[in-house]
């Protein structure tokens, strides 16, 4: 084993490069200190790369509560692995899990320092004619933010440093030259981003035909119920009202993302969100 340390302090991704280049295998393996891998997960998502197809493999993202309930995070997570898997049987994954992914050397070579290495590493792969897959017998385990303002300039962080991947990587939305990819791409990727200002459109003219007929008085109710309920799951924390307040928390960081990547903002170095202290026993799984 051989410890590597960056001569300052210059973001995860400067920290991975100087790894990636110190490392003598042909494939890495990537994991976040926050995470806790099951016994054998490291030669689980090593045997993908059996297939030569395979550039990056992502492992399953494991949300665990202290109480064993449902969040809207946990949610959240459930439907995003449900859409990975879809993905990998269709053509390829569009981002991998930051927390435990591995990729083959040569699909690392490129990643610049200032962009995110989980989302670039599936590009590169794809640039090199290769695919990302989702694992779903490997799991990363990790817990929820102890903050919830913190887990919101998290999400917030984490939408403008895709942003500025994507950007750069515009040429791959080109369908006529990455095809069924770049449908992905623009569909699991800008879409979603694109969500807040759809919710802001919908009210702003739900609210305009209101005096109109009673259907659209009935629709700007359920939108009013919904917000308010989401208000009111912040402000309570209450388990009925996590889904809804996720989803308003959610939308309003991305939308927060998206106003200061218009304004230049770049993010490489960050303090790290406090997530509960004790992490999963992951010995039986």
């Amino acid at each position: 084993m051989r410890l590597v340390r960056t001569p300052e302090r210059r973001g995860k991704e400067a920290a991975q490069q100087l790894a990636v280049q110190a490392a003598s295998g042909d494939i890495l393996i990537f994991s976040d200190v926050a995470t806790a891998l099951a016994p054998g997960g490291v030669a689980s998502i090593v045997a993908n790369f059996a297939d030569a197809t395979v550039g990056c493999a992502s492992s399953i993202d494991r949300f665990v509560e202290d109480d064993g309930g449902q969040s809207g995070e946990g949610a959240y997570v459930r439907y995003e692995m449900f859409l990975r898997a879809l993905e990998t049987r269709v053509n390829t994954l569009v981002g991998l899990s930051g927390s435990f992914f591995a990729a083959r050397r040569d699909v690392c070579r490129n990643w610049s320092p200032d962009r995110q290495s989980d989302f670039s590493t599936v590009l590169n792969a794809v640039d090199l004619g290769l695919r990302g897959v989702l694992d779903p017998h490997t799991a990363g385990y990790y817990r929820t933010i102890v903050d919830g303002r913190r887990e919101s300039r998290r999400k917030t962080r984490t939408v403008v440093r895709g942003l500025a991947v994507l950007a750069r990587n515009a040429r791959m939305l080109n369908p006529f030259r990455y095809r069924l990819f770049a449908w992905q791409l623009a569909s699991h990727k800008l879409c979603r981003w694109l969500v807040p200002f759809a919710l802001v459109g919908a009210a702003a003219s739900n609210a305009a035909l209101v005096p109109g007929p009673a259907f659209y008085q009935l629709t700007f109710g359920v939108q009013t119920a919904f917000y308010a309920a989401a208000v009111a799951g912040l402000w309570t924390k209450a388990p009925v009202l996590r889904m809804p307040a996720f989803l308003l928390s959610s939308n309003l960081a991305i939308l927060i993302a998206w106003l200061r990547f218009a304004r230049g903002d770049r993010i490489t170095c960050w303090h790290p969100s406090e997530r509960l202290a004790s992490l999963p026993d992951t010995s039986s799984h």
